[in-house]
């Protein structure tokens, strides 16, 4: 069945984009700032903070960075004004790193202001290898102009511990995740108790520096561990957060919550929600034979 949940998820594109919007729904928000809103508010109702990020990366041209750097401002915006607990992550490759590079680091700059004005936080998402060396150092060139930035670092990678060492030492608030890009074993790490022994190194080194921590996953045997070492430490609240995704394990972070944590849910939403849902589905193969399931259910139904 798990073979057959893989040949799906390849085959998806050939499905109806808005049959596969149905089951896409678990995963965004939807396609406007406002069911953005509106999905952040039943979160917060249920004790969870938000990062809100505007889906759609891969533009090529400038005028696509600055229609999604505007959007990002006007996030910044939508938050305050609706009193929503949360903050904001954003993309380079969005802001248009791969097409100009100064260009890029105006729009962040933007945002930052944008930020710093409503005493807000951003997060520069890490993207493929290629974006590493530049998201590092944007973070950091940001954090001159407001300290309320941070980064994410990607457990998978070989080079994250001297990454996350020199971070740490500057006191910058990092995302640990697993990683999810297609890397070569020369600079990534394929097992996943490789992985998983990384991500916890990486979690340690932050807790040994004192300086916050999002531990952004959904793995139990990760989220236990790390439970472990807050209680070792005797760590307070204010000094991390677990991250999970919309629609992932949300049994998991009802129990994070309950058991005394602060946890955030990452809020995507935008007219670019397809490529996003495809990805998840790719690393949860069972949701496509679920998909699949049902389209055929409703053939028969016809008949």
């Amino acid at each position: 069945m798990a073979l057959m949940n893989r040949v799906l998820v390849k085959v998806l594109p050939i499905f109806p984009r808005s049959f596969i919007y149905l089951f896409a729904q678990r995963y965004i928000a939807g396609e406007t700032l406002d069911d953005a809103i509106r999905v952040s508010h039943q979160l917060n109702g249920q004790g969870m903070w938000v990062t809100m990020d505007v889906l759609g990366e891969n533009i090529t041209r400038l005028e696509e960075a600055r229609a999604a750097k505007d959007a990002c401002l006007r996030v910044l915006d939508a938050i305050d004004k609706n009193n929503v607990q949360g903050n904001i992550s954003i993309k380079l490759t969005q802001m248009g790193l791969k097409i100009d590079k100064e260009a890029c680091i105006d729009h962040v700059h933007e945002i930052v202001e944008r930020a710093r004005s409503y005493s807000n936080f951003v997060r520069i998402d890490m993207e493929d290898s290629s974006c590493t060396d530049d998201t590092i150092e944007i973070c950091l060139r940001m954090r001159e102009v407001y300290d309320r930035v941070g980064t994410v670092i990607q457990a998978y990678l070989k080079r994250s511990v001297d990454d996350v060492k020199e971070l740490a030492s500057k006191g910058v608030n990092l995302r640990i995740c697993k990683g999810i890009y297609d890397e070569p074993p020369e600079i990534a790490y394929k097992d996943r108790n490789e992985i998983r022994e990384n991500f916890m190194r990486l979690v340690n080194i932050m807790m040994d520096h004192r300086v916050y921590v999002a531990i952004a996953t959904h793995d139990k045997v990760l989220i236990d561990q790390s439970y472990q070492e807050i209680s070792r430490r005797q760590l307070k609240k204010e000094a991390y957060e677990f991250q999970m995704l919309l629609g992932v394990a949300e049994r998991l972070r009802g129990k994070i919550v309950s058991d005394g944590h602060h946890l955030r849910v990452y809020v995507p939403f935008g007219q670019h929600w397809y490529p996003y849902s495809i990805r998840r589905m790719k690393e949860n193969p069972q949701l496509a034979g679920y998909i699949v399931q049902n389209l055929f259910k409703r053939m028969f139904r016809r008949f």
